[in-house]
């Protein structure tokens, strides 16, 4: 028995993913930027977030992690594999992710380094693929003392910014 191939429903499978990803991103380099209304807008305005220390709306979620993430010294989030069920205007995820904070405990720079995964729902809306429900997992997580000694003793390498002052923001190019 083979299965009817429908040209139109594959396109739009694909076009959720792309769109489901593109929310993905904007999470997390929402995080990362200090972009709080970049960060909001992967999520629909009903959604509820669950990340273990807070639970709320999505307003609230943003809010918490802006103000968290400010405190620290720096920040990336990055996503795993990432794994969807997409039915009509509705989807279900898993994502992967990996992240690494710059704090501070006892008076000196840790990296604490954390990976888990988001169990999400996802609707699309008049059009927007975006999230409605996560709930953030964390499988393991470690802190060590910093080892920045390549940063620090190589001259001329371009480091990354938080808020508006990073080169992708300012795409100041060379003339």
């Amino acid at each position: 028995m083979s299965k009817k191939f429908d040209l139109e429903a594959e396109v739009r499978d694909l076009c959720a993913r792309r769109d489901i990803n593109d929310a993905l991103c904007r999470y997390m380099r929402g995080q990362d930027r200090l972009d709080p209304e970049l960060h909001r807008s992967a999520f629909h305005d009903d959604a509820w977030v669950d990340c273990g220390i807070m639970k709320g709306s999505a307003d609230e979620f943003v809010t918490f992690a802006q103000g968290f993430l400010a405190d620290l010294k720096g920040s990336q989030h990055i996503i795993g594999q990432v794994h969807l069920d997409v039915d009509g205007d509705h989807a279900s995820g898993e994502v992967y992710f990996y992240a690494w904070h710059r704090i501070e405990q006892d008076g000196e720079p840790k990296d604490l380094i954390v990976a888990g995964r988001y169990i999400d729902e996802y609707a699309c809306r008049e059009g927007e693929w975006r999230i409605v429900k996560r709930l953030e997992l964390i499988d393991w997580a470690r802190t060590d003392p910093t080892t920045d000694g390549f940063m620090s003793e190589t001259p001329g390498l371009l480091l990354g910014q938080r808020g508006n002052a990073d080169f992708s923001h300012t795409r100041d190019w060379p003339a």
